[in-house]
């Protein structure tokens, strides 16, 4: 199979996610060598790691399959359930991990080969996410972490009326009351772009601050009586009322054009971000966006992990592969790449990290704040049901900006599907 380039455009990933792909799991040829597929739902920076591993390691070939995020979940639950077809590494993004951890018995314990011994490595939440049994089932390693910030664009700022030095603006909204205050202040004078990308992304963001989000820790369904819920739904449905959203859908193709075309002033962008931001906007919009602190003091947004589906034949040179993965090396090295911030707390120092700056966006020194707060982060609970109940208050969202329901509606709307589905 031939390799993506690394870095495609989004576009192109997108239009190549939507043909079937094939069973590509591990592979031997006569003479003993073995093909390993890794299979992401976006750049996770693989592609130039891989030729050095191959090279490191005679006989190994690396593959790498990049799909959509919502085909790439699917089609790993697909081939679970029918014991076949699945890649040798998979990567599983943390508001799946609850699910695919009902099912550990259709994966490799990690721990068989090595995977307890890493445990210092990473964030302690970070491990508890990937492990059961008290942490005697390894079934996944982190990769990175979302630490949250807002990218905004300076030069609509400036014609705005509104602060360009990011710390001036990570000051003008400390609370997501005053962010939107400062929407309001926006548009009115006479900005002809939105104030935001899309109600989803700002609400997925603000829930995101949250310890408890649709779920209580005891798997109870929550998001009909958890005032945080309610509370980020009905305060961007207002903001979209309001005309500060361009009504996108996040990381879509039209979000892509989005940024092409300068549709929106901000955009919540947790680190693994930057690199789809910086695609889509092009060249041509290079130092015109920058980062600054997110409203409501920080956050987490996303993150994944790798893990072996236990049906490959080579579970073991696949362990060895995702943990030379997501060894500190090679994170500090993708994080300087695409911008997936490490999970791994002692890189958090490392001038790899710390002292990094993004030229695109403005020589923002982006290791600074995504790494400032990734040590206190506390990750938003995902129930087991989470991955089914979120969309439908993203699908909520859009019929506000539709203009086909009003806030409270779709949010009653909301509730009323969500309960449904988990009962």
């Amino acid at each position: 199979m031939q390799r993506r380039t690394r870095r495609a455009t989004t576009a192109a990933a997108l239009s190549l996610a939507m043909l079937p792909l094939a069973a590509c799991g591990s592979d031997s040829g006569d003479d003993g060598s073995v093909e390993l597929t890794v299979a992401t739902f976006s750049d996770f920076g693989y592609e130039a790691l891989a030729d050095e591993y191959e090279a490191d390691h005679p006989g190994v070939t690396v593959t790498i399959q990049v799909s959509q995020f919502e085909q790439h979940h699917q089609q790993l639950t697909t081939q679970l359930a029918g014991g076949s077809g699945a890649a040798d590494i998979v990567a599983v993004e943390e508001g799946w991990m609850p699910r695919f951890r009902e099912s550990k018995d259709r994966f490799a314990n990690l721990a068989d080969h090595g995977g307890a011994g890493l445990q210092d490595r990473w964030l302690p939440w970070k491990w508890e996410q990937g492990v059961l049994d008290d942490g005697a089932f390894v079934m996944g390693y982190g990769t990175d972490v979302g630490s949250l910030a807002m990218c905004y664009r300076r030069d609509m700022f400036e014609a705005a009326g509104l602060p360009t030095d990011r710390e001036e603006v990570g000051a003008l909204w400390p609370t997501w009351d005053d962010y939107f205050a400062a929407g309001r202040e926006f548009l009115d004078s006479g900005a002809d772009a939105a104030w935001f990308d899309g109600a989803d992304t700002i609400y997925s963001s603000m829930l995101n601050q949250s310890e408890i989000g649709y779920f209580d820790r005891d798997e109870t369904f929550v998001g009909d009586s958890n005032p945080v819920v309610e509370d980020a739904f009905l305060a961007v449905g207002a903001a979209v009322e309001d005309g500060m959203s361009a009504g996108l859908v996040g990381f879509s193709q039209e979000w892509n054009v989005g940024f092409k075309q300068s549709s929106f002033a901000t955009a919540p962008c947790p680190s693994w971000a930057l690199g789809l931001i910086q695609d889509a906007a092009g060249e041509e919009a290079a130092g015109l966006w920058d980062v600054a602190a997110v409203p409501g003091g920080g956050g987490n947004w996303g993150g994944s992990f790798l893990t072996v589906p236990a049906q490959g034949d080579h579970q073991a040179e696949a362990a060895e592969l995702a943990a030379w993965l997501t060894a500190p090396e090679q994170e500090k090295r993708i994080f300087q790449d695409v911008g997936s911030l490490p999970s791994i707390p002692a890189l958090y120092e490392d001038p790899a990290v710390s002292d990094f700056t993004n030229p695109y966006f403005n020589d923002a020194p982006v290791g600074q704040i995504f790494a400032s707060s990734a040590a206190e982060l506390q990750p938003n609970f995902r129930g087991v049901r989470d991955s089914e109940v979120r969309p439908v208050f993203g699908s909520a969202l859009q019929r506000v900006e539709q203009g086909n329901a009003s806030p409270a509606d779709a949010f009653a709307e909301a509730v009323e599907e969500a309960a449904g589905a988990v009962d």
